[in-house]
Formats: structure tokens, C-alpha cells, sequence
């Protein structure tokens, strides 16, 4: 079997997309003997070579513009056109961005259903227009592959998908994710990014569905129950623009009094990630709308107590393992961080249950899943 598969993200691995396509990629070509993979790769002027390709992955280039036009351009057109080129048996697009047509049989993985489900996120032509294509795409494929069982859910609710065209496979965190310390290398990491010796973490995106104005609000009650020594730092791409999809934080900050409270450290490097993870007294991640969710995973891999919200896939993601609280609760989300710091035993019972928790997830399991599906589609 010849899949070829689109390598949209394959340069970008500090998105979600990104990490899902590097690791399936890696993991297929690690444990299924008898697949033969091929990138298609978009190449824009000025962009770098792409790293850490398996050495028996093939790499088909094609240029292509930058921008929402050259994206689309790139799914609709010369994806399809190349996986014909290659001689591909099988296509696979692991974003919710696939072709109309396709040439051979089309495997399309739809992480969440967020830009449908937020009305903020649709409010453009552009928006409407872009969805329409890849729901319209997302129904002309032989199968769906999504990131849990909310998701699949609403994939089937929304999108009208026969219940055995979808399958969920469940994703995993990367194995630099642990709760061993360098205590060198971590020192180091937390001076470049002046952390304080005792923190509250958040690390994620910023657009409304985030949920991350309710955690401010949240921590107006943790800021004056624990005092200025346990600041909330906010870590990811800080929004430039202010729109109905980002709100506008430093008024909102300003306006709670958190001046003191509240530290923002811009874009994380991959690298460091685990670090922040392991040193964080706690994780919160109060999404409203995730297809999987890396972040709460990844903190319990690090051995860190995670304060998340019970809305979509978080509650399958942490099961048992973390704090579940209601996404639109702010007094019960700042009571369930207050407790993860000042409750000892707990504390030592959610690093405990959620390291537990974390080693449920593998890559490898998931790479398995998913040559299964291709099985089942190619024999259809």
C-alpha cells in the first residue's frame, strides 16, 4: 500500500497539526512493514528545507503561493493532482482540509469541529466559505478519522456522517514529556524565561474558545487567597489583533486589578515545554472546545496536578486523573487551583493518577489504528 500523505504543517510542529503529522508520520514508518509513504510537501519562497524526515519517507515538493489562497489552492488542486503523480493507492490529509475530488480513495482527519460550532469564527465570508468547502470535502471522503469520541459525536450530528465512516483514534504526547529533572538544564530554561520559583501555568492559544478570559476572572479569587507569590503565567503567541475571536487581554487583566498576578512569556520553543510542564505548581487548560487536547496530557506526563474544564474531549483525555470543572465556573475553577497547591496529599494524588493516566496514550497505538483504517478503506 502507497499513501500519500499532506504535509501542510510538516514545518509547522508547534501547532497541533503539525505534532499530529510528524508523530503519525514517524510512527507509521516505524511499525507497519508493508506501507510505503510519500510527503507532499507545499514549498513557499524563502521557506526552510523540512526536518527530521524519516529516512525511507519519500518527499514530493510543489510550489505554491502563501496565504488562505495558496493553502487552498494546495488542498483543492495539487495535493490531488500529486498523489496521482506518485502513484499513491491511498491519501491521507491529517487537518480538516481536504480535496473535493480526489483520484484515489481519501482519508481525512477531523480534529474538532470548532470553526462550526463557535458562531464568532464564522462570522466572515471567508470563514463561511472555507467551511462550507471542507464540509462538503469531509462528506465526499471514504473515511473520517477524529481525535476522540466528542468529536466523533459531532462530526456525525453536524456533518451527517454515517456512523462507521468515522473512527476515533485517541493521539499521545511525545516522549521528552516525563517527570525526571535536569535540575541544570531546568534552572536554565526558567531563567530564559524569568519564571519565579512557584507558578500557576497556562500554555495554549489564545482565541475566544480558549476559555482563557474565564480563567482570569478565575484567578482574581487565587490571587487573593494565595497572594502575589503564585503569579498565572500565560505562555503561547499573545494576540495582536483585537476581534470578536481574541479578546482584548491586557484591558481585561487591567481591569481585575491581576497587574501583579499576571505574567505573560510569549511562544514557548518545543524544547522547553516539559520543563515549564514539571515546574508549574499547576496546569490549567479551560478550553470550551478541543477535538483532543495536547496541553493537559502533556502536564500529566510531566508529573504536574492539571485544573482543566469538563467540555468536549478534556474529560476523556484526563479521566480520572485531574480537575474537571465546569468551563463557565470561575469560583469553582479558582477553588480547584487553590486545592492543587495547598492540598499536599492531593497534589501527590493527581501526579500519581495522572502519570497513570498519561501512559494510556501512545503514538504507537495510534499509528497502528490508523493503518488499520487504511486497510479497511483500500479493501472498500
Amino acid at each position: 500500500m502507497h499513501v500519500a500523505i499532506n504535509a501542510y504543517f510538516w514545518n509547522q510542529p508547534f501547532t497541533g497539526s503539525g505534532q499530529y503529522t510528524r508523530q503519525l508520520v514517524w510512527h507509521l514508518n516505524r511499525c507497519v512493514s508493508d506501507l510505503d509513504i510519500t510527503l507532499i510537501l507545499p514549498r513557499m519562497d524563502g521557506e526552510r528545507e523540512p526536518a527530521h524526515i524519516p529516512p525511507s519517507v519519500k518527499v514530493k515538493t510543489v510550489p505554491t503561493r502563501s496565504g488562505h489562497a495558496g493553502k487552498s489552492l494546495f488542498e483543492q488542486l495539487y495535493f490531488p493532482r500529486s498523489c496521482r503523480d506518485v502513484s499513491a493507492s491511498l491519501a491521507h490529509v491529517p487537518y480538516w482540509g481536504g480535496p473535493l475530488r480526489s483520484p484515489v480513495p481519501l482519508i481525512v482527519t477531523v480534529h474538532d469541529l470548532t470553526t462550526l460550532l463557535v458562531p464568532e469564527y464564522r462570522r466572515s465570508i471567508q470563514a463561511r466559505l472555507y467551511n462550507a468547502l471542507v464540509s462538503a470535502s469531509a462528506r465526499g471522503a471514504s473515511h473520517i478519522i477524529t481525535d476522540s469520541f466528542s468529536s466523533k459525536l459531532d462530526i456525525l450530528d453536524t456533518l451527517h456522517i454515517p456512523e462507521q465512516d468515522v473512527t476515533a483514534i485517541y493521539l499521545a504526547t511525545g516522549p521528552q514529556f516525563v517527570p525526571a529533572e535536569n535540575s541544570l538544564t531546568d534552572m536554565a530554561v526558567l531563567r530564559k524565561y524569568n519564571l519565579p520559583d512557584s507558578y500557576i501555568l497556562y500554555l495554549g492559544g489564545y482565541a475566544l474558545h480558549k476559555n482563557v478570559t474565564t480563567l482570569l476572572h478565575a484567578y482574581t479569587y487565587v490571587a487573593k487567597a494565595l497572594g502575589e507569590d503564585y503569579p498565572l503565567v500565560l505562555a503561547g503567541k499573545k494576540p495582536q489583533l483585537i476581534s470578536p475571536a481574541f479578546p482584548d487581554y491586557d484591558t481585561i487583566i487591567r481591569k481585575l486589578g491581576l497587574d501583579n498576578s499576571v505574567r505573560w512569556i510569549g511562544i514557548v520553543e518545543e524544547e522547553d515545554k516539559p520543563v515549564l510542564y514539571r515546574n508549574a505548581e499547576t496546569f490549567v487548560f479551560p478550553s470550551r472546545f478541543e477535538g483532543f487536547g495536547f496541553g493537559p496530557l502533556e502536564a500529566m506526563a510531566c508529573g504536574t496536578p492539571v485544573v482543566t474544564s469538563n467540555s468536549s474531549s478534556l474529560p476523556e483525555v484526563v479521566g480520572p486523573a485531574a480537575f474537571a470543572v465546569d468551563a463557565g465556573d470561575e469560583r469553582e475553577m479558582a477553588g480547584a487551583i487553590i486545592a492543587t497547591v495547598l492540598e499536599d496529599n492531593l497534589r501527590a494524588d493527581l501526579r500519581r493518577k495522572g502519570l497513570k493516566q498519561a501512559a494510556k496514550f501512545s503514538w504507537q497505538a495510534a499509528a497502528t489504528e490508523t493503518a488499520l483504517v487504511y486497510d479497511f478503506v483500500s479493501r472498500t
